[in-house]
C-alpha cells in the first residue's frame, strides 16, 4: 500500500512521543519490528530513524532503545530535562522536534521520499523545506493526531490502514 505513495530511496522519521500518544487513542500497539520489516518490503533503500527522549536512569527505557536498535532502527535519543517551576514542583521535558527536523535536513541527500510518523504541526516548516528541495513527503498518523498543516502539505496515511501489517501481537 505504501509503495504507491513513495518514489526512489525512502527515509522514515518517527516522532516516538507522538506515536506513543496515538497508540493510546488507537487501543492497540505498534510492533516496531513489524513496522521496520513493513518499510523494508514496501520501500526502496529505507532507513528508519526514531527520535525519542529518555531518562538515562530508567533501565526499562534503555532496554527498549537497545531492542529498537536490534530491529535495525536508527535511534536518536535526547536526555529528558527536569525543570523546576515557580511553585517548586518539577516537570519533565523531552521534546525532540528540533532533532527530528534537523535529521530530515541532514539526511536530505540520501532519500527521495521522506515518511514522517507524526501528526504534529511543528513539522510543517521542515516538510515545506524538503518539498522545495524536490522531495516527496508522506505523513503517517491517526485522524485524531494529525494536524491540518501536515494534511495540507503531504500525502496522508492513517496508521489504522496498516494495522494488519504492524500491530503488536501480545500472544507472540
Amino acid at each position: 500500500m505504501l509503495k504507491k505513495f513513495t518514489t526512489g530511496r525512502v527515509a522514515v522519521f518517527i516522532d516516538a512521543a507522538n506515536v506513543f500518544y496515538a497508540q493510546k487513542n488507537l487501543g492497540w500497539r505498534i510492533s516496531y519490528e513489524k513496522l521496520k520489516k513493513y518499510f523494508e518490503r514496501e520501500c526502496t533503500g529505507s532507513r528508519v530513524f526514531l527520535y525519542n527522549a529518555i531518562d538515562p536512569n530508567n533501565t526499562g527505557q534503555i532496554r527498549f532503545v537497545k531492542k529498537l536498535e536490534s530491529f535495525g532502527l536508527e535511534v536518536v535519543s535526547r536526555r529528558i530535562k527536569k525543570i523546576r517551576t515557580s511553585s517548586g514542583t518539577s516537570i519533565i521535558k523531552g521534546n525532540v522536534d528540533i532533532e527530528l527536523s534537523m535529521g530530515m535536513l541532514e539526511h536530505v541527500d540520501s532519500y527521495d521520499t521522506a515518511i514522517l510518523m507524526s501528526g504534529d504541526s511543528d513539522f510543517a516548516p521542515v516538510v515545506d523545506k524538503i518539498k522545495r528541495l524536490g522531495k516527496n513527503t508522506v505523513v503517517i498518523s491517526t485522524d485524531r493526531y494529525v494536524s491540518r498543516e501536515l494534511l495540507d502539505r503531504a500525502k496522508y496515511i492513517d496508521i489504522e490502514e496498516l494495522k494488519g501489517e504492524v500491530k503488536f501481537d501480545d500472544k507472540a
